[in-house]
């Protein structure tokens, strides 16, 4: 096995990225108390560009959480409610042509999920 030394600018950097983690850490849990695991692999899955599904019963501050890490690093929430006869695009949005009666012409509009 080989061992690397770092860089000393490697080093300044993973020494901000401690101390960001660590900043990050304890603006959340002036609002969510305990949870450190599930914080922890949360904030995994979002610097690693993973995704998240949060299941749980009531009550166990699942949308608290997810709102104050987006208060936190300044992003935007929303929250949504599942329902089964929710669809795909009531998320993600959809595309429908819409015609214009006076000349015809067709043309694409997004409608926002």
């Amino acid at each position: 096995m080989s061992h690397r030394t770092h860089s000393p600018e490697e080093l300044k950097v993973i020494e901000q990225l401690g101390q960001a983690r660590n900043l990050l850490l304890q603006e959340i849990h002036k609002v969510i108390i305990g949870q450190d695991e599930v914080i922890e692999q949360l904030l995994l899955a979002m610097f690693s560009r993973g995704h998240v599904l949060m299941v749980g019963v009531p009550g166990l501050a699942k949308t608290l959480l997810i709102s104050t890490i987006a208060q936190v690093l300044k992003l935007k929430f929303n929250r949504i409610q599942f329902t089964p006869d929710l669809m795909p695009s009531d998320i993600t949005g959809t595309d429908v042509i819409e015609e214009d009666r006076t000349t015809g012409k067709r043309q694409f509009r997004f409608i926002q999920g």
